[in-house]
Order: structure tokens, then C-alpha cells, then sequence
């Protein structure tokens, strides 16, 4: 009996490993909007969803790292859902205060950006497998505003 049910276990893990499954990108990383507290960042994340439902988002978290150390850290409760059979971009905002970019003063010195690395976790619930984190992960420069971008 105790072999029946490791066979079973096996196909449906194997099963279950074989299912085709969304898969995201982050694509491009822009300033948004500067307040008087914050600076604020967007990362755009294109998800392509094989099934022909929509797939809810449970959650997105974010760690925003400079120089090998975490910058900004948080989560986007109930982002939405993912299309049937298709493509979505979804927005990911990341606010920067301003005393954490004070923290970064030697960067921003030599260039005028912030050399980055944003890691991004996209949970998703999919059906009979429950909730799926999809991890990402992208590096770049994000330009600093100026003055001009403050009377845009």
C-alpha cells in the first residue's frame, strides 16, 4: 500500500512539475514623481500567463539595493490579476525617501545615479498548486531628478 501511494505522489509531483506556468520580465525601471519626501520609481513587469483564466496576484514584494546593501524594502498588497492567455504589465512603485538617499551620497557624487539592484517577488495563486512566487531580479542605473523634473 505504502508503494501505491509514493507512485501516486510521484505522478502528480512529476505532473504538477510539467504544467506550463507564468513567466514575468522586468522591464524598465523609471523615475516617476519627486515629493517632499520621497522619490518615487517605477518598475515596469511584464507576466505572460499560459492559462485561459485569470490568475489573481496575491502580492508583489520589493528589496531595492545599492552598493551591495538593502535600500527600500516593501510590498503591494492585491495588485490585481493576470489576463487569460495572455500578456500583462504590471507596475511595481518603489518609494525612496529622501534620508536614505542621503545615505547614498557617495554614489550619487560620482554620476549623478544610483547604481541598483531591485529584486522583485511576484506571488501568484495557481490553481491546485496554491500560491507561486515567481522571483526576479534587475540591475541598472536610475538617474536622479533635477530641478526641471520638479516643475514637470
Amino acid at each position: 500500500m505504502a508503494g501505491l501511494i509514493d507512485r501516486a505522489k510521484n505522478y502528480v509531483s512529476t505532473k504538477v512539475a510539467n504544467m506550463p506556468k507564468p513567466e514575468a520580465s522586468v522591464t524598465d525601471v523609471d523615475f516617476k514623481r519627486l515629493s517632499r519626501d520621497s522619490v518615487e520609481y517605477l518598475a515596469y513587469v511584464s507576466v505572460s500567463n499560459p492559462y485561459s483564466h485569470a490568475i489573481p496576484i496575491c502580492e508583489i514584494s520589493y528589496n531595492l539595493k545599492s552598493d551591495g546593501r538593502s535600500v527600500v524594502t516593501g510590498t503591494v498588497p492585491d495588485p490585481g490579476s493576470l489576463k487569460a492567455s495572455g500578456s500583462t504589465m504590471v507596475e511595481v512603485g518603489v518609494k525612496v525617501p529622501h534620508s536614505v538617499m542621503i545615505s547614498l551620497a557617495k554614489d550619487i557624487g560620482r554620476d549623478w545615479d544610483i547604481d541598483y539592484e531591485l529584486l522583485i517577488g511576484l506571488t501568484i495563486d495557481l490553481p491546485v498548486i496554491g500560491d507561486f512566487t515567481i522571483p526576479l531580479s534587475t540591475k541598472g542605473e536610475i538617474k536622479l531628478p533635477t530641478f526641471s523634473d520638479m516643475f514637470k
